[in-house]
Formats: structure tokens, sequence, C-alpha cells
């Protein structure tokens, strides 16, 4: 049986193809991709294989979006960290799942589920369509907060995370900055709002900042390996990114 593995962690991949060893089973790896474009790219220009082991977040983006750009017609067994109740939506579209990390009678249970199943395969739907991606990348998405209720003298109002600039910790409160400027106390920790917002969006640069993308205008070197941040609106004093983050932080302003 010749396998296609598609996972953007090289210890991953040399773990998933060892314990594909372990099963006595005559597998082949053909190739492992790590990521959307170099898997469709594979797809383009080899035969489908029997059997693909497909993680969902790769390096540039989910798996799903290998189903729009080419047909895939073989098996997937699905490896990811999501719990079950996130991956409920596609199990009727592969053959199974096996969350991280695989362990080897979990994936002996997926080898023999697919073995069991075999015969009747080609009678079975077995690539997803445009309404399955949809439906799919919805189910595991998570909904990040969209707006936050502040309150103005005796009155409340609503403030849209895109008008957020960034947050700040202050005297053990934390405030919201708009991008005009205005400052709101929130009812949330830094740790909290880590939570909450999408992390494409906003960024924990230190103990007392969460900024948003749009609030850094500039960024430049700081003595000991730190950045400086410049941030509209200003905040008042020096923003720095501690150097264990620099590296985190600069591959997230590159998204």
């Amino acid at each position: 049986m010749k396998v296609l593995i598609i996972e953007d962690e090289p210890y991953a991949q040399k773990e998933l193809t060892r314990l594909l060893e372990q099963t006595g089973r005559q597998l082949e790896v053909m190739a492992c991709t790590d990521s959307v474009e170099e898997a469709v790219e594979w797809f383009q220009l080899n035969p489908m294989p029997d059997l693909i082991f497909m993680d969902i977040q790769l390096a540039d983006g989910l798996s799903f979006e290998i189903f729009r750009k080419v047909k895939v017609t073989a098996p997937v067994i699905f490896t990811t960290a999501f719990d079950q109740y996130a991956i409920q939506a596609f199990k009727v579209n592969s053959i199974d799942y096996l969350l991280k990390p695989v362990r080897l009678n979990e994936l002996n249970n997926a080898m023999q589920k697919l073995e069991e199943i075999r015969n009747q395969f080609s009678g079975r739907r077995t690539f997803l369509e445009s309404g399955d991606i949809d439906r799919l990348v919805k189910s595991i998405r998570p909904e990040y907060k969209s707006r936050f209720m502040v309150r103005l003298g005796d009155q409340f109002k609503t403030v849209s995370t895109m008008e957020i600039a960034y947050f700040r910790a202050e005297d053990n409160e934390v405030i919201l900055v708009t991008q005009n400027g205005r400052n709101y106390i929130v009812d949330h920790s830094l740790d909290e709002l880590g939570q909450l917002l999408d992390p494409r969006v906003f960024f924990r640069i230190s103990r007392s900042y969460l900024v948003g993308i749009h609030s850094v205008m500039k960024v430049s070197k700081y003595f000991n390996s730190r950045l400086i941040l410049e941030l509209q609106p200003e905040a008042g004093e020096k923003v720095l990114i501690s150097r264990v983050k620099v590296q985190e932080f600069l591959k997230w302003m590159d998204k």
C-alpha cells in the first residue's frame, strides 16, 4: 500500500513513518509534504496514493485548501491536535482521525478499519467538495470575540475589536485603547484576552501589552537583542519585546 503523509512537523513525519513500520503491514511512504502548496504540486505530478495521512493545520494554512485545488480520491486519515468534538463533522468523509500524539494501537485500529471497508470504498464518496470544506473550516475555527461592552460614565457602549489598537495592563487594571485614543477599563486579564481574541490580529508582546497588528507603526532593534515598538496611538512609554518573543513576534507580523 502506497502512503502519502501531509504533515508540517518533521518530528511528526518521522514518528508516523516509524509507527507505520511497526504495524507489520506492507506500506510504502511515497513522500512527506509539509504545506498546502507542496501537497497540491505533489498531487499534480504523481499518481494518487492508496492512503493519505493528513494533518489539519499546515505551514501555509488549513489542509482543507488542498481539496479546493485538486480532486483527492484516496481515503484520508486525519492526524490532528483537535479533540473529537471539533472533528466529528468530517468523519463521514474520512476513514478515521488520530489525535496527536499518535499511538500505535490507535494507528492499528485505523488501518484495520480501512481494510474492513476497502471492498466497499469504490462506491463511497471519498473526496471533499466546496460545501464540505466550508463546513469543516467553520467547525474547527473558533469563534473569537468581536466586540466588548465597556462602561462610559453611567452608560454602556460596545467597542468593536476592529476599533481596538491595543490593551495595556496598569495598576491591576486592563485598559482597552482604541485607534482614536479612547481608553476603557475591561473586566478581563491579558491572559483571558489572549484566549478571546483572534491570534492573527492580536499578539501578547509582554506582561503589560497585547497589541493589535494595525497599531504597530514601527519596529526597531533595541539593546540586548530586544525590539522596541512605536504604536499608534502612542503609549507614552517604551514598549519593548523581550528577546524570547522576538522571533515569534516577527513571524506574526509577517503572516
